[in-house]
């Protein structure tokens, strides 16, 4: 539990409160540190799992924890710019395409343990989560970056693609799980 790949992992649902209340102050410095602040959580996602991996300190609970915190953070954050209206009209249904395989894929790993099943997680979805974790970034920032930069618009296209890729990734999964029910 104390091992240092799985204190990153914890640190980074720890953050979650934090950032869920800077993101409802509205000002741009308060932006910039909701960024900074989830930046640092996302960079954690990349450094738990390469320090498990590297100083053999992989264990159930970080396997456990680590995409359960990924989907924590994520989901608080959409769940946030949905209701400060920050994510509105059609960049709600990405986000809602995000949250729904997210709980899909979350039941379906449980469902498999309890057959003693283990599903890897592919490199497109790792690739789907750093999509998912950037356009969020944008999309945090938003009217608080450049003025001169569309950053709400690249957060919102980013967050279609990151949908796309979450639904990609979340039929591999299905499928590779309809094969054991």
């Amino acid at each position: 539990m104390t091992a240092l790949p799985n204190l990153l992992t914890m640190s980074r649902i720890a953050a979650i409160p934090l950032i869920v209340i800077l993101l409802y102050f509205d000002a741009p410095h308060w932006r910039w540190l909701a960024l900074g602040l989830f930046a640092a959580a996302c960079i954690t996602d990349f450094f738990d799992g390469y320090l498990a991996r590297s100083r053999k300190q992989v264990s159930d609970l970080g396997r456990f924890l680590d995409p359960i915190a990924d989907k924590l953070l994520v989901a608080a954050v959409i769940l946030v710019l949905v209701a400060e209206r920050r994510l509105t009209g059609w960049a709600i249904l990405p986000a809602l395409i995000i949250l729904c395989r997210e709980i899909l894929v979350s039941g379906l790993r449980e469902y498999l343990a309890g057959l003693h099943v283990s599903v890897p997680v592919s490199q497109l979805a790792k690739w789907k989560t750093l999509l998912q974790m950037l356009a969020l970034g944008f999309l945090i920032l938003g009217d608080g970056g450049a003025p001169q930069w569309p950053i709400s618009l690249i957060g919102e296209i980013g967050l279609w693609a990151a949908a796309a890729l979450t639904l990609v990734t979340g039929y591999d999964y299905l499928k590779a799980g309809l094969k054991h029910m």
